[in-house]
């Protein structure tokens, strides 16, 4: 932790040069993750060349070992170097629709430094919730703990976040909560399929079902990129209540929006992660496993 937190004092542009060193230990000796990123390009972009799908996946890589250092750097950057590196846009927008609905869910990918997202409460006395998965590593766990939570942001694990939430409203502590919400769900889990990149695909369905019970309204990140170490992220209205949406409306809403933010800047997504490891008729075969086990206990 301490030579971590010492390296992260470096300055960024010294960072990025480490950052260049590591894509080439990353890309072509290491070799993370190729066949994975390769076979997601594949089967995402079918339409476009292979020299191209190598650019992006080049790109990805590059992409990738700047997001490294630049969470690295989320352990000792200033407040005040965060609010200039991470603009937000139509901020007060969303504080009017709080006005209206008791919590605004602020919704994204594993797209762009969604880590620096964490600094959200800079630019705002709004109380700030995020979700995340706690890491099976004790350590690195209360590492990326202690970077999401440096600004101010309520850090909740995910299987607390109902409770949490259902809590803020009985306060009447009225919250922006963020959500990354494309990751595959568990099997067990899966209520809801879709085309994404025209896979066949099961979606995460909490966010939506969360907010229908709390009456949130929605919101899209939408992040750009425009340097090195820069980004702009715009808030998009997907719905002012999320409770008018029949059920999945909302879910299919908020992937067909990121599907087009991937499309745009494809190479700002996380393409290491086995986004596609079940097919539907597995799904089902475990479901129906998951029943029969759950009778014979009854």
């Amino acid at each position: 932790m301490f030579m971590l937190t010492l390296l992260s004092r470096l300055p960024l542009w010294w960072l990025y040069r480490l950052s260049d060193l590591l894509f080439l230990l990353v890309y072509y000796v290491a070799r993370y993750r190729r066949r994975v990123v390769n076979l997601n390009l594949q089967r995402a972009f079918p339409e476009r060349s292979e020299a191209e799908r190598r650019r992006i996946a080049r790109r990805f890589y590059r992409f990738f070992c700047d997001y490294a250092v630049e969470t690295l750097k989320l352990l000792t950057i200033s407040p005040d170097e965060m609010k200039r590196r991470m603009t937000l846009q139509g901020l007060p927008e969303l504080e009017k629709a709080l006005q209206e609905q008791p919590f605004v869910f602020f919704m994204l990918g594993h797209y762009g430094n969604w880590e620096w997202l964490s600094s959200v409460p800079l630019h705002t006395s709004t109380h700030c919730m995020q979700l995340y998965t706690p890491l099976h590593s004790a350590t690195a766990d209360r590492l990326f703990y202690r970077m999401r939570s440096r600004f101010g942001a309520d850090t909740v694990a995910k299987n607390d976040a109902l409770r949490r939430i259902l809590s803020l409203k009985r306060n009447g502590i009225r919250t922006f909560v963020g959500f990354i919400a494309d990751q595959g769900p568990k099997p067990v889990n899966i209520h809801h399929w879709m085309t994404f990149l025209h896979q066949d695909t099961p979606v995460f369905t909490g966010a939506e079902r969360i907010g229908k019970k709390v009456g949130a309204a929605a919101y899209f990140l939408h992040i750009t990129r425009p340097r090195r170490g820069y980004y702009v992220c715009q808030f998009e209205c997907l719905t002012r209540c999320m409770a008018q949406h029949p059920d999945y409306e909302f879910t299919d809403l908020f992937m067909r929006r990121l599907e087009k933010e991937i499309n745009e800047q494809p190479h700002l997504w996380l393409w290491s992660h086995r986004r596609w490891k079940h097919t539907r008729q597995e799904v089902e075969r475990i479901q129906q496993g998951f029943a029969r086990h759950a009778d014979a206990k009854d």
